[in-house]
Order: structure tokens, then sequence, then C-alpha cells
């Protein structure tokens, strides 16, 4: 509850586009912007190459024990379910190289739809 009120505190109220009226932002819409610039995010980092710091955090398989129960997460495993909710079930390290697919995808997972 914290975290979405944060969210929406950063994001700020909205104007519709048609009644042209102020709104806030509900928990749905603060979830779908966060997924779509976590994904723009891993494009980039995609791009960058495996010498970079921040791909290797984003793909590398983090070391230690965790708690009973509690995998081992991984930045690049919660890109692969945003992508897999969206029925794109492609490697997508791949399709951030092509920058105008990867563009497409960042804007499908905005609109939560499947292109």
């Amino acid at each position: 509850m914290f975290e979405n009120r944060i969210l929406r505190r950063i994001f700020g109220p909205k104007r519709d586009a048609v009644t042209r009226e102020w709104r806030k932002l509900h928990n749905t819409n603060t979830t779908r912007v966060t997924k779509s610039r976590e994904v723009s995010w891993a494009g980039h980092v995609a791009c960058m190459g495996e010498m970079r710091v921040a791909y290797r955090v984003m793909v590398g398989k983090p070391e230690g024990k965790r708690q009973l129960g509690k995998p081992r997460g991984r930045g690049e495993d919660n890109i692969k379910l945003d992508l897999q909710e969206m029925g794109w079930g492609m490697d997508w390290i791949d399709v951030a190289q092509d920058m105008g697919r990867w563009r497409a995808l960042v804007y499908a997972v905005m609109n939560l739809r499947a292109l």
C-alpha cells in the first residue's frame, strides 16, 4: 500500500484527454508505467555490453544463500515474466538490439496489449 501511494505521488495526477479533468492514477496505471519503464531500462542495459556492471547485475546469477523458500532473484527473470504476460516468448536481449522492435514492445507493455 505504501509503495503504491509513493508511486502515485511520484507520477502525479494526470489530465484526462476527453473530459480535460484532473484525476489520480489508480494502482493498475502505476503498474503499467512501472513495467514499461523497467522494460525500457532493460533494453538500454542489453545494448550496453557484457563488460558493463549494469549488464552483469541484470543477467548474472546472484551468489550466496537465501532464506528457505525464497529463490534467488534476477532482474532478467522479472523482464521475462513481464514479456510472457504480453505473449512475447523470445530472447529479450536479441530483441533489444533492434531499437524499433524494442520500442514497439515497450509501448505494448505500457498499453498491456499484445502486438
